[in-house]
């Protein structure tokens, strides 16, 4: 079991957590990183999301509790308990609180009960689940709420950095859904690269067809799952498979292409059906293919590469749960058994009191979404962010159905950040590489381990630039153990974990239904960022940097620590009953059922007589197929939105399926004021942002800088930061040190927008 550490981030921080139910887990992170979590309201002590706090039978309006949370530097309580505790606040302006509910406070949407489906169909996660036209699968576990979580606990450290230097606090009206929508899958966000740049929920209404953007080959003991994106990736598949003459076609270098060809997966399928799925791996990896099997969340934990990292750990009463999200500077952030103690010191320096990271210097050299997420966060939060680009090895994301490398999706990715073209390959760019370390406060980077110490800037270089320096680094399967050196994407992982196998329809055991699933990238991209601050509050302490480390993987693991005693995903959490169809072609709406109450309440609105007797869920279960019937003929006749509204007034967790189109529009996305349309000087579309980390009063809204073409300041970035003369400059750009957005590129940018050349 992992031992109490001063080094943990938040030793010293003292949390009064009295939320109920699957957000219990936002506390959960800030105890892995040292804080101490007294948590009031009794039950629920042996969920996962309890761990390593300190358990407390009383309410937290009881003298006990209101004693701890005086002396707090972070409240998070149901909303409905926050009213007896919001005199906290003119007393200490400087605590950090948060108000947490399904829909947020005073909204259209307040009085309506929450589960995870409820969440998945109102984020139009839901509606892009599934297979075709067939009816939208809920997705296994609770992921809405686990990523929700994890957008709350960002929230609170940032807020918490904040107050620490300034003594200025804030407020958070937090809302399950929103927190759901921005860290799961947000259909608006950054979607990588095998869209394109387009939003994936506005590429077609239906689910997708099964197996079109990363394909599941049967093999000789199982399958494998394949995520060709890059030439580079599809040229080392093209040599794997012996240079088939059929495919030697340049145009096989593009995706759409390959996903057009009606003759490449059949051919693919003969290949690998004959050997097993160790030697696929262990093949693909050679050539440069990523490629992962399929198998149960049993097969991860078992693993050689598990064990390595001591992802799993088993406490003292013999339950095992999932080692906790992070590594800082080497040791794991799991839970403690011994209950952290002391107070924070006053701060070293001070901190913004506006934007809480407003001051900091970020060089960010992550790709894709974990990377884009990661830096974007940190900019939306103040920090000045330098994008590092190479012309010669472009962002996957930069992938685009304009020339000019911008879209839609990378705009919303990589707001709030400026773009240096710097080749780190030659010595010259390595060295204004390290002059730019040394004048900054963070580094993040999302590369496949190793990458950066064959550049000759690893983890040491860096440090010993600059000893204040916060380095955060991110990888499919972590940064040690046998996987490290695997290429990974989000579906990669997915299959190595066991969800993929588990998101598939009952009846269909090939109906692997996760295809456009951009999971677990934004919920990573989230706990990064929270490594980030959790360190920079470190230095206020220490005035040390440190290294944190983020497994894709483990991430996933932690959001399904419910299952890790079974071994296997077997469905989502809350699910009883599920989605059901409504009025109109492909409308459905979900209901689900927590209690025999709720079930009689539903019985009597539909009026199913016989189903008052059906008083336990053993006896509901046994019914399922009678059931269905009779609830789906109820809600067929109804519109999805109508029926929601009838069943919510009862108390009955219901809701209609939304898609992505429908969001910006539906009221309570508009009442919240969600999202914020964002002009983009060099597209003609708009960019769909997000409005603000959380909601509150006590924090300035994101900045509205837009996403950069690569390079784009790159000049005007070492001018502010280094202090660079024109003429050296024009030396280094001559010399291909220095990559300033290319003319030609320029020149499509301006032709895309109406703009003339300049001349």
């Amino acid at each position: 079991m992992t031992e109490l550490s001063a080094d943990r981030p938040l030793a010293g921080i003292r949390i009064v957590d009295a939320v109920s139910g699957p957000l219990a887990s936002i506390t959960r992170h800030l105890a892995d990183l040292g804080a101490r979590v007294d948590r009031f309201g009794g039950a629920e002590g042996h969920s996962p999301a309890q761990a390593g706090k300190v358990l407390h039978d009383t309410a937290v309006t009881s003298p006990d509790g209101l004693a701890a949370a005086r002396a707090a530097d972070i409240v998070v309580v149901d909303a409905a308990q926050w009213g007896a505790l919001a005199a906290l606040r003119q007393d200490r302006p400087e605590l950090v609180s948060m108000a947490v509910s399904p829909f947020g406070a005073e909204t259209c949407l307040s009085a309506w009960q929450a589960t995870g489906p409820v969440l998945h169909a109102m984020t139009a996660m839901l509606s892009r689940s599934g297979i075709g036209l067939n009816k939208p699968l809920v997705p296994p576990g609770d992921l809405a709420h686990q990523c929700a979580a994890a957008q709350a606990a960002f929230v609170l450290v940032g807020a918490l950095y904040r107050a620490l230097g300034s003594g200025v606090g804030a407020h958070f009206d937090f809302a399950a859904l929103e927190g759901a929508v921005q860290a799961l899958d947000p259909g608006f966000g950054i979607n990588g690269s095998a869209t394109l740049g387009k939003p994936v929920g506005l590429l077609d209404r239906a689910r997708p067809p099964m197996g079109k953007l990363y394909p599941i080959f049967a093999c000789a003991d199982g399958a494998v799952r394949i995520c060709l994106l890059a030439k580079r990736q599809w040229r080392g598949m093209f040599a794997w498979m012996g240079e088939p003459e059929q495919f030697a076609s340049p145009e096989f270098d593009q995706m759409a292409h390959r996903f057009a060809s009606p003759d490449l997966v059949p051919f693919m399928a003969g290949f690998f059906a004959g050997r097993t799925r160790g030697e696929l791996e262990r093949e693909g990896q050679l050539h440069g293919v990523p490629i992962a099997a399929l198998q149960d969340i049993a097969g991860f934990i078992a693993s050689d590469h598990a064990a390595a990292r001591q992802a799993v750990v088993t406490r003292p009463d013999g339950s095992r749960l999932p080692n906790g999200v992070l590594t800082v500077d080497g040791a794991r952030m799991g839970p403690l058994e011994a209950v952290p103690g002391g107070t924070f010191p006053q701060a070293l320096e001070r901190t913004s009191a506006g934007l809480p990271l407003a001051g900091l210097r970020v060089l960010d050299l992550g790709v894709i979404v974990v990377g884009a997420e990661q830096g974007r966060l940190l900019g939306d939060l103040g920090a000045d962010v330098l994008k590092i680009e190479s012309q010669s090895f472009p962002d996957g994301s930069r992938q685009s159905y304009l020339k000019h490398g911008m879209s839609v999706s990378f705009g919303a990715g990589h707001r709030n950040k400026r773009s240096v073209g710097l080749d780190l390959r030659s010595e010259e760019g390595k060295a204004l590489f390290l002059d730019l370390v040394g004048k900054a406060d963070v580094v993040c980077s999302n590369f496949k381990p190793g990458t950066l110490e064959k550049l000759g800037l690893g983890r040491d270089v860096l440090r010993a630039i600059n000893p204040r320096i916060v380095l955060s680094e991110s990888s499919a399967f972590g940064d040690s153990g046998p996987w490290s050196g695997r290429m990974g994407y989000g579906p990669l992982v997915r299959a190595a974990t066991g969800l993929t196998a588990a998101w598939r329809y009952p009846d269909d055991p090939e109906s692997f239904s996760d295809a456009i699933t951009v999971y677990p990238d934004h919920v990573a991209g989230r706990i990064c960022a929270m490594g980030v601050v959790a360190l920079l509050i470190r230095r206020l302490r220490t005035g040390g940097g440190g290294l944190s480390c983020v497994s894709q993987a483990e991430v996933m693991l932690s959001h399904f620590a419910e299952y890790v005693p079974a071994g296997a995903i077997t469905g989502p959490v809350d699910a009883p009953w599920g989605v059901f169809p409504a009025k109109g072609e492909d409308e459905w709406i979900v209901v689900t059922v927590r209690t025999n109450a709720e079930w009689q309440r539903l019985c009597e609105r539909i009026g199913f007589a016989g189903g008052h007797a059906l008083d336990t869920a053993e006896k509901r279960l046994a019914a399922s197929a009678e059931i269905d019937a009779r609830v789906g003929a109820w809600t067929a006749e109804r519109e999805a939105t109508a029926a929601a509204e009838e069943l919510q007034a009862l108390g009955i967790p219901a809701a209609p399926m939304l898609r992505l189109v429908d969001l910006p529009d539906h009221p309570w996305y508009r009442q919240r004021g969600f999202f914020r349309p964002e002009t983009h000087p060099w597209m003609r579309e708009m960019v769909m942002g997000e409005s603000y980390v959380a909601v509150s009063a006590d924090l300035p809204p994101p900045p509205a800088r837009p996403a950069p073409l690569a390079g784009e300041q790159t000049i005007e970035a070492l001018a502010e930061w280094l202090g660079l003369a024109p003429e050296e400059f024009d030396a280094l750009c001559a010399a291909g040190v220095l990559e300033p957005t290319p003319e030609n590129v320029l020149a499509h940018a301006r032709e895309h927008i109406g703009v003339l050349a300049a001349g």
